[in-house]
């Protein structure tokens, strides 16, 4: 898919038009295509063949038009126009986290910046010390966003990669000749992000299989094509693998390039403790092969528990699994709704009548309508007046559903003071109120953390969501004490999100394994602007699975019933 390329052809002229200060409303208008269209499951160009394209979210005709152009011709006109005179370094220098085209236009102003090397060279001379707005702490972010956007050029998010992965093995499954096929590697243990994709197959004839795949729509470059390995470079910029192997052979190689390479290292001491080796091949004891036509077998022998991929990153899963003490993980089956999400009413593009249609195809049983508060001016936030007004509206459509029901929320500013951007006395006409910080992130730990265990501490906030404010490939977060923010949840009865966004993943698998210990519920919850991005709930499970959770850590695993009794039981403690 060219999606990605799309996307990131549109950020790039949403940023360039910022430095050059145009008009706000046409910048916004780029950023919100490209957003949009980064987060699409389907691919962009069936849509423009189709004649599509304007049905997506905040895709005019002019938007429209400039995708076909690109698709078409490999280029766009715009982003020729939008770029000329600006150099290639410059555009992806305001890539990096904490160098928006603000930064860029002045430290090109008072330096003559124009790339990376020319940013390092005047960090190491302390060039930017004393210039406006560099203190110490933005010259110290910046350097952090140096190291951020050099990681991520290596690596691709999982919300980027799970798509393509699911996209290639169900074509794949299409070829008569593959009898097994499955994702391998980090993505399989969900990591957040993703180096090369592994997938790793099983059929009658590799050389055909591999063949298939070396084909497919969307390769840019084949790498390596022979009977038994495939590598091709895709359009969205990363390598995919797929290995064919014999059948006997299928659980043995899962495990091995399943990893991680310290879950493998430490299952490997313990094999040559029994006088066993494991290798991609099998479990042998000697030259006698005892297993390896399925991953369990390998576990098995070793007097252990199958362990869910999930959890092999080495952090106690092979103990627990000796002692038979692994957690029954979470699976998305378990999940009854969705408990952060945007309509039309904010910044979201869907109506409450197309939010509810998506989650009951999706399973659900309710879904939480959570719009911005009134200080989100960007996100056009709810004042008091249009709140309650959303509320009746609700209020009317939950009267003609049936075996579902739309909560009644507001995703409510922690605002910089510690105070919310709603009374008390609205804030009790809702079902569940989301609490979240999205100004300030430069305030010292103490004032951050202050901020967020006040809102815990006000009994209608039943949920903080995007708890660390990371953005992955663009910000490292604020500085917030999270360990004093559980106590303070765990105190309260109050539960941490995970955003299942994929550039959020807030809260991450560590920090969930943590809550969990703590006795903190967790909140997953995909903060959908329209239905398409509903589908990262997947994502969100993916990392509750990754840090131990199983159901019962869970609130939106809960009844309708059981979830409005945790969201009442603060209230009647406040």
């Amino acid at each position: 898919m060219k999606n990605h390329e799309v996307a990131l052809l549109f950020g790039k002229i949403a940023d360039v038009l910022e430095l050059k200060g145009e008009n706000t409303f046409r910048i916004n208008s780029y950023r919100k295509a490209a957003r949009v269209i980064e987060d699409l499951t389907e691919d962009i160009e069936v849509l423009a063949r189709e004649d599509k394209l304007t049905n997506i979210p905040g895709v005019g005709k002019g938007t429209a038009d400039k995708i076909v152009e690109y698709l078409n011709t490999g280029k766009m006109s715009k982003y020729e126009e939008a770029t000329k005179g600006i150099s290639e370094e410059t555009v992806e220098l305001m890539q990096i986290p904490g160098l928006g085209p603000k930064t860029v236009a002045m430290l090109h102003k008072e330096l003559g910046i124009i790339n990376l090397s020319d940013v390092e060279n005047a960090i190491h001379a302390g060039k930017l010390k004393g210039l406006f707005g560099m203190g110490e702490k933005k010259i110290e972010n910046i350097i952090k966003g140096i190291e951020l956007y050099k990681t991520s050029q290596q690596r691709i998010s999982i919300g980027m990669a799970y798509p393509v992965v699911m996209r290639i093995i169900e074509r794949l499954k299409k070829n008569p000749k593959v009898k097994e096929i499955q994702a391998a590697g980090s993505l399989r243990r969900m990591k957040e992000t993703v180096g090369d994709i592994d997938i790793l197959a099983t059929g009658s004839d590799g050389a055909e299989i591999i063949k298939s795949f070396v084909a497919m729509p969307g390769v840019t470059l084949i790498l390596a094509s022979g009977s038994t390995k495939g590598s091709v470079r895709l359009e969205e910029g990363v390598q995919a693998d797929l290995r064919v192997v014999n059948e006997d052979e299928y659980g043995s190689a899962l495990q091995y390039f399943t990893g991680s390479k310290e879950h493998n290292v430490h299952l490997r001491e313990l094999a040559k403790k029994k006088g066993y080796k494991i290798s991609e091949y099998g479990i042998f004891e000697g030259e006698k092969k005892l297993g390896g036509r399925y991953e369990s077998d390998i576990y098995k022998k070793l007097g252990m528990d199958w362990i869910p991929p999930e959890l092999r990153e080495n952090r106690g899963e092979l103990e627990a699994a000796i002692e038979k003490r692994l957690p029954k993980l979470i699976e998305y089956s378990d999940i009854k709704g969705d408990l952060h999400n945007h309509s039309d009413w904010s910044d979201g593009n869907c109506t409450f009548e197309e939010m509810a249609e998506h989650a009951v195809k999706r399973g659900y049983k309710y879904m939480v309508v959570s719009d911005h508060s009134k200080s989100l001016h960007v996100a056009n936030g709810l004042t008091d007046d249009r709140l309650l007004k959303e509320i009746e509206e609700i209020d009317k459509l939950n009267e003609k559903l049936k075996g579902f029901a739309l909560l009644k929320a507001s995703e409510v500013d922690i605002k910089t003071d510690g105070t919310l951007d709603f009374s008390n006395k609205i804030l009790e006409k809702l079902d569940i109120v989301i609490a979240s910080i999205h100004s300030g992130f430069k305030q010292e730990k103490e004032k951050i953390t202050k901020r967020m265990i006040d809102a815990i501490h006000n009994p209608y906030v039943n949920i903080i969501a995007h708890p660390t404010g990371r953005l992955i490939s663009k910000r490292v977060g604020y500085d917030v004490d999270i360990e004093k923010v559980m106590e303070a949840c765990a105190e309260t009865g109050t539960a941490l999100e995970i955003n299942c966004y994929y550039d959020r993943l807030d809260l991450n698998d560590v920090y969930c394994k943590k809550a969990k210990e703590m006795g903190v519920k967790i909140a997953i919850s995909t903060d959908s602007h329209y239905v398409d991005q509903m589908w990262m709930m997947e994502l969100g499970v993916g990392i509750a699975r990754r840090g131990w959770l199983e159901p019962q850590d869970v609130i939106n695993t809960y009844s309708l019933d059981k979830l409005m009794a945790f969201c009442r039981k603060k209230r009647k403690k406040g």
